[in-house]
């Protein structure tokens, strides 16, 4: 798969990496093509380094590895050139004091979408520093990490999916385009507990088992203890 990627930054250094390592062909877009082909050069495995219009031209993915608020009008420069393609938003709009930047407003996605109305957004990859994804690959006792998928087009989360798994992750259903703000509040909250607190954010939901409450024999184990 052709993945174009706007962005030279810690994100697309870790994303990228994982893709050109599984066989895709990557280009590494940015603003200093200096920068771009030091990151390129450092993905190896073919990488090759381009512009931000160059990169989005040459994908059918394209990853949106930049800070909210540059995406949007980044996409904007590039609807174009991202006409028709996959365009995959790892961002979390998150400022000081763990603060969500869009609330009661449109998520990052949803910007992203309205800047360029003819690309197929899919919301990915923002639940998790730079240094998980940098993992060979994310497994944690023995599970490999969920990735949660929110988007509109199937084509595009079929592809979407494809990228996960290369990483060794799992793609799970997230819904569609609309539910993209769910899962950058769950990063703000994410990241106040783990950052702000020290807290164990993975500790605060139960098990599967127990989500909807306790089954019969969960209820009767319990009344034994």
């Amino acid at each position: 798969m052709r993945i174009g990627v706007l962005g030279t930054g810690n994100m697309a250094d870790a994303l990228a990496t994982h893709w050109a390592r599984a066989g895709h062909d990557v280009t590494i877009g940015g603003r200093d093509v200096h920068q771009a082909e030091r990151l390129a050069k450092r993905i190896g495995g073919g990488a090759k380094p381009a512009g931000l219009r160059g990169a989005a031209e040459s994908g059918q993915m394209v990853l949106a590895a930049l800070p909210f608020g540059a995406g949007a009008a980044v996409a904007r420069d590039l609807r174009a050139a991202l006409e028709g393609k996959v365009l995959l938003d790892c961002s979390n709009p998150v400022g000081p004091g763990f603060r969500l930047l869009t609330a009661g407003g449109p998520s990052a996605a949803q910007h992203l979408a309205a800047a360029a109305p003819g690309a197929h957004v899919v919301k990915a990859f923002n639940l998790c520093h730079e240094d998980v994804w940098r993992m060979r690959p994310p497994v944690f006792d023995g599970r490999p990490l969920a990735v949660p998928v929110c988007g509109d087009d199937e084509t595009a989360l079929v592809r979407a999916r494809e990228l996960v798994r290369d990483m060794g992750c799992e793609p799970v259903a997230g819904g569609g385009l609309e539910r993209a703000g769910l899962l950058e509040a769950t990063a703000a909250l994410f990241i106040a507990l783990w950052v702000g607190e020290g807290a164990d954010a993975q500790a605060i939901a139960p098990p599967l088992a127990y989500a909807a409450g306790p089954s019969p024999v969960n209820r009767k184990a319990s009344r034994t203890l």
